[in-house]
């Protein structure tokens, strides 16, 4: 199966759209024609010379990895530096480069759920909702029109309100309108001033959806000149943002939830702050370095918090109220791939996908005899 470059990483920016990564980020196309035609997509967390040396085995035409190759602007390409070398070996074996990092953080069903399923929790939430995030969309249509309209908005991911769906509020009212010569109007003639009995349709949609649900309500809609309005909301919605937070099936004694998460995490070492004479029930966690959260999952009231990269004087922080745990960057973030791989599977059925066995962890650890 061919498929254009441009396709393949859209079945994963329409469900995690670029617009959700932090500004440091640099998600998405790295190097490579976005119309470039693909046969074999490779995954990985990290991309090394190995990693392009097995792309270059399997006949692969694009990487996806986690972690973007270039996070910063490039003066010249030469040998002169790692990053340079392995972008100069993937254009002349003509493999092109692509990220999806914090826009898969930050997306609702992306890298710390897959996590938080990997280590077995249930009910879980965003931990830290992004503000600003939601618009409310109001729009006016005939009556008999209403319920195609609103159900092309629900489908395109508009109504959603935490475990609801399709929520809406409808009021009746009269509008009126009057078309120009220029005019071909579903309702009235020309010229003259018509009233008709219209709903008034409100519902919320998150800020990067909001191009999609415009469209999908503007095909449905039977107006020529359509009646709306985008408002920004204060509201926090809690289907975007940083870590989780859920529970586990049964308490655990500490020691017995630090061996779960080795395990679970494929964890050789665990850093973690001072255990507590309590048992763990409530989980935060975090991919990657999400030392920022602490705070967060405190007045979450979790009873630990994992995630990784976290600094000697961070666990002080921990202030004895959670267990703060370093499980390691690459081990916190390692199920990406799988992640990446049932976006694309869900458009792309077919498609040759594949995981790369390069373990590109760059942090080794030497065990005292």
């Amino acid at each position: 199966m061919n498929i254009k470059i441009n396709d393949l990483l859209k079945s994963i920016t329409d469900e995690a759209p670029l617009s959700l990564q932090e500004s440091y980020d640099n998600s998405g196309l790295i190097v490579g024609d976005p119309e470039s035609v693909i046969t074999k997509v490779l995954l990985s967390i990290d991309i090394t010379f190995e990693v392009i040396a097995e792309a270059v085995e399997k006949k692969c035409d694009l990487i996806i990895s986690h972690h973007p190759l270039i996070f910063k602007g490039i003066k010249k390409l030469t040998p002169s530096d790692p990053v340079s070398r392995i972008v100069i070996e993937a254009v002349q074996n003509r493999i092109a480069i692509a990220a999806m990092h914090t826009n898969l953080d930050n997306y609702q069903f992306g890298v710390n759920y897959q996590m938080a399923k990997k280590i077995g929790l249930e009910r879980f939430k965003v931990l830290q909702p992004i503000s600003n995030s939601l618009r409310k969309l109001v729009v006016f249509c005939p009556k008999s029109e209403a319920e195609k309209v609103r159900n092309a908005i629900f489908h395109a991911g508009g109504g959603h309100i935490g475990n609801y769906d399709q929520c809406s509020f409808n009021a009746e009212g009269l509008g009126s309108f009057r078309g120009n010569d220029q005019t071909n109007p579903f309702l009235g003639t020309i010229g003259e001033l018509h009233f008709e009995q219209e709903l008034r349709i409100e519902t919320v949609v998150p800020s990067h959806l909001v191009p999609k649900v415009v469209t999908a309500m503007l095909e449905a809609h039977p107006y020529e000149e359509v009646a709306y309005d985008i408002i920004a909301l204060e509201n926090k919605y809690d289907g975007v943002g940083s870590g989780m937070i859920g529970f586990l099936p049964q308490p655990m004694h500490p020691l017995d939830f630090l061996d779960m998460i080795a395990e679970k995490l494929e964890a050789d070492v665990l850093r973690h702050s001072q255990i507590l004479n309590k048992k763990i029930s409530k989980v935060a966690i975090c991919g990657g370095s999400g030392s920022f959260l602490l705070h967060q999952a405190k007045m979450a009231a979790a009873d630990a918090f994992v995630t990784a990269d976290v600094k000697y004087h961070d666990f002080f922080d921990a202030d004895q109220k959670l267990l703060f745990i370093d499980a390691g960057h690459f081990e916190t973030e390692q199920f990406t791939k799988e992640l990446i791989a049932e976006m694309i599977q869900k458009k792309f059925p077919t498609f040759a996908v594949l995981k790369s066995e390069v373990k590109t962890n760059a942090v080794q650890y030497h065990f005292k005899k």
